[in-house]
């Protein structure tokens, strides 16, 4: 039994760890060999080959790590070998995998060539693995580590894979709602798509608008999150579709799952690039480590990450987002719901851009109505018009809440200037005005007008609602307004409505509830 805690405070001597690294590394050598002697490696880059390296180069990068290589001197260059060695066949095993399965993916069409990049990027996955192993033979010669005496057979790793599926012979599961599976999966993956803001940012970006360098965004940790949460994704349609009859009653959906696995993968690799990059290449830039500059070329991994991984991983996120729309049309459940419209500065430019995004997020068709008169809900500018009518109405109603006040009666003898100042006072108190400039600033012309008791009401009024269109204060409304159309958009517009329509009575910007938290990406 090895006594661990008495292990940390000995000091093993380099003979004896040698024995031990000679031991474990004669089959991946054996490996290494194989990979070297074949100039082409496109003719035996297999999985069959590739699992065996990973899983050996995660074995031997473990025991080199137990026993602090990391920190050795002469061992740390082997180490870093062996870490691009499992990290590299890790890519070509994930690049492998979606080149096979591509045809079951049915994948919408795009304007690229995904196959023939995803074979250049074999293609440099593949390289980085044939020079690795040049240098990792001739580094374990140099420290006299044991060779391995047999050659690999090239039939060992051969994948000779015949055409064709085995017969779909199990039974179905059944599923009693449909339209609420489609509905849960098409939104999910179209919140997701939306909160994807680092795919977005650089989705069509080329190496050299990127500045031929990996950016702060573009971290393994961010990619990693991305890539947990369509591994989410994936699981819940697994979950809830797979195996079931839905899939064979909506042929649109083998097509998202499709979709959805493909930009996992590419998630998966862009974070292994990623990882690669900020632990060995970038390193180097800082300390300088012997043999890791001729591994890996910087400008050509970025290229990859940016050009092949997140390039790719946006156009099918684009091209998924618009088929998952078209579903939740669909199976749209019609309703209608009657919000508040927001309360001082009704549908301007914050408020009616953000019900838009709502209602372009999914693609549906929404209406709003008020007065008799219906708007478009997609549209800002159309949403901006109902202003006319809600200042229409606050126009309408502060006669009687100014009236209501008896402000006249009490101050007469005043000037309209003074009057003015006392009725926006009482109006705030009330709640009935918002005063955005303070202090407030009225134009002394005001007390040289008439202050007639039949005219006082007017001309209070007419200033109140100039200082309204100036931005300076504004008046309260109880309105509301009808949205028909999509339930399912409808429940997040009521959200939206519910947090005042992501600003506080002065204008500013307040936290949105989690479920709509996708407006603010």
């Amino acid at each position: 039994m090895v006594d661990l805690m008495a292990a940390e405070t000995i000091t093993i001597s380099d003979g004896q760890f040698k024995k031990v690294i000679s031991k474990r590394s004669v089959s991946l050598l054996q490996m290494a060999n194989y990979l070297v002697q074949h100039k082409s490696f496109k003719e035996i880059l297999t999985r069959p080959l590739l699992g065996e390296l990973m899983s050996k180069s995660l074995q031997m990068e473990e025991l080199l790590d137990t026993y602090g290589a990391r920190n050795n001197k002469k061992w740390q260059p082997f180490r870093l070998l062996i870490a691009t060695i499992k990290q590299f066949s890790n890519i070509s095993y994930e690049l492998l995998h979606i080149k096979h399965s591509l045809p079951a993916y049915k994948l919408l069409e795009i304007k690229k060539d995904f196959l023939g990049d995803t074979d250049l990027a074999l293609e440099f996955s593949g390289s980085v693995l044939q020079q690795t192993a040049m240098q990792m033979i001739n580094l374990a010669a140099d420290m006299g580590l044991d060779f391995p005496t047999e050659r690999v057979d090239k039939n060992t790793f051969e994948e000779d894979l015949p055409q064709g599926r085995l017969p779909r012979n199990l039974a179905t599961r059944k599923i009693e709602t449909v339209s609420e599976t489609v509905i849960l999966l098409a939104t999910a993956f179209l919140n997701l798509a939306d909160e994807s803001e680092l795919v977005s940012t650089y989705g069509q970006t080329k190496i050299e608008e990127a500045g031929g360098h990996v950016s702060d965004t573009i971290s393994e940790e961010n990619l990693r999150q991305l890539e947990l949460r369509f591994h989410n994704l994936q699981s819940l349609y697994d979950t809830y579709v797979s195996e079931t009859e839905v899939e064979d009653m909506d042929e649109n959906l083998p097509t998202l799952r499709g979709h959805i696995s493909v930009v996992l993968h590419l998630l998966i690799i862009a974070t292994m690039f990623a990882h690669y990059y900020e632990r060995h290449v970038h390193q180097q830039t800082i300390n300088t480590k012997p043999c890791q500059s001729l591994l890996v070329n910087p400008a050509e991994l970025i290229k990859m990450l940016i050009e092949y991984c997140l390039n790719y991983t946006s156009s099918y996120l684009s091209s998924a987002q618009k088929m998952c729309q078209q579903m939740l049309q669909k199976y749209a459940e019609i309703g209608e719901i009657e919000v508040e419209v927001p309360r001082y500065r009704g549908f301007h430019v914050r408020p009616s851009t953000l019900v838009a995004k709502i209602v372009l997020h999914y693609g549906s068709k929404v209406d709003i109505k008020l007065g008799g008169e219906s708007y478009n809900a997609a549209l800002p500018l159309d949403i901006f018009r109902i202003n006319e009518k809600i200042n229409a109405n606050k126009r309408k109603t502060l006669a009687r809440e100014i009236i209501g006040l008896d402000v006249i009666k009490k101050d007469e003898g005043k000037d309209i200037k003074s009057i003015v100042y006392d009725t926006i006072l009482n109006l705030a108190k009330a709640g009935k005005i918002m005063i955005y400039e303070q202090p407030l600033n009225l134009p002394d012309e005001l007390s040289s007008k008439s202050t007639e008791t039949c005219s006082v009401l007017n001309l209070v009024t007419e200033e109140i609602a100039r200082l309204q269109a100036i931005g300076k204060i504004d008046i309260q409304t109880d309105l509301t307004v009808k949205f028909i159309g999509d339930k399912r958009v409808l429940e997040d517009i009521k959200l939206l409505s519910e947090s005042g329509y992501g600003e506080d009575n002065f204008g500013n910007n307040i936290a949105l509830p989690p479920e709509i938290n996708y407006l603010r990406k």
